[in-house]
């Protein structure tokens, strides 16, 4: 079976929650090919239409797998190839992006949604599944706090405090981190920028606890990753954040409220613990969603 992967590497290169479901695909006998879009905008999609066709041509591929909405309308320009498409949240809650989306879900031969409430505001008729992201449980996993510190540069008796994405993204609402932050002595808050895969997982070892504030979210990478790493979190009530955390100790959901948000990180560093979230998010190992879509693509190619 060969699978075209259509993404776009606006940000230099192709996200890792999209690398790493090709990696785990590639594992399980799927020949993978990538067409990435580096043009912004729908003029710069079009434009790169005769590249596509021109990549189609050379790898024949079974199905093309879009990744969001823009380029799951843009793959399906084309109609000689069925289009498998997933919505990762941004392309379904921004007007802008959704009503692109909304004809992607009409022209795809299969659509996939990470997050039940973008099905719920959405309302696809058929054709669609409810498969979230997987995560690299083998990269992401529990390690010693003491020594994470000491890699990464950390003394053991500073109390930090990982914040969800870069402080000038502002869709990940850094305001109200900052200031949740501010009302806590002695803490400090770090953005995530810079660090490869492999310090993440470090990170999310060293700190006392991550933080997501964000405006809106699908099913986000950093929260199950922090999972897989059991890894204390204070998130907002955003994307399927509630449900993935959901009854794990030293975790907490809290309203838009830097007082709130602080007083559960103050909790949760004063704790000193980690969490079980480990066990809780098995069935977000990426191989066995890989194995989920690989059933819809024999589906499709039935």
């Amino acid at each position: 079976m060969k699978i075209l992967i259509v993404c776009s590497i606006n940000w230099g290169k192709v996200a890792p929650f999209v690398s790493d479901q090709a990696e785990s695909l590639k594992a399980q006998g799927v020949e993978i090919d990538f067409y990435t879009i580096s043009q912004k905008g729908l003029l710069g999609y079009l434009r790169s239409r005769k590249g596509l066709l021109q990549k189609i041509k050379e790898f024949t591929p079974d199905i093309v797998h879009a990744h969001y909405g823009l380029s799951g309308l843009f793959a399906n320009l084309q109609r000689r190839v069925p289009v498998v498409t997933t919505y990762h949240g941004s392309d379904i809650n921004y007007r802008k992006m959704f009503w692109f989306s909304r004809i992607s879900i009409m022209l795809s031969k299969f659509n996939i949604f990470v997050s039940q409430k973008n099905i719920e505001k959405v309302k696809p008729k058929r054709n669609y599944a409810l498969i979230p992201c997987g995560v690299d449980t083998e990269l992401f996993k529990p390690l010693d706090k003491a020594e994470c510190r000491e890699k990464l540069g950390f003394t053991n008796d500073e109390k930090i405090v990982l914040f969800s994405a870069s402080f000038d993204n502002q869709i990940k609402n850094p305001a109200l981190a900052k200031n949740a932050v501010a009302l806590l002595p002695d803490v400090r808050l770090i953005e995530l920028k810079g660090y490869s895969r492999q310090q993440v997982s470090l990170l999310m070892n060293a700190v006392d606890a991550v933080l997501m504030t964000s405006h809106t979210e699908g099913s986000p990478q950093f929260i199950k990753e922090a999972m897989a790493c059991n890894c204390p979190i204070v998130s907002v009530d955003v994307g399927d954040v509630k449900d993935v955390i959901s009854c794990v100790e030293n975790c907490f959901i809290t309203p838009y409220d830097d007082k709130v948000i602080a007083e559960c990180l103050y909790r949760v560093i004063s704790s000193g613990k980690r969490t079980m979230g480990r066990d809780k998010i098995n069935h977000f190992d990426n191989q066995l969603i890989a194995g989920k879509i690989i059933e819809i693509y024999n589906k499709i190619l039935l």
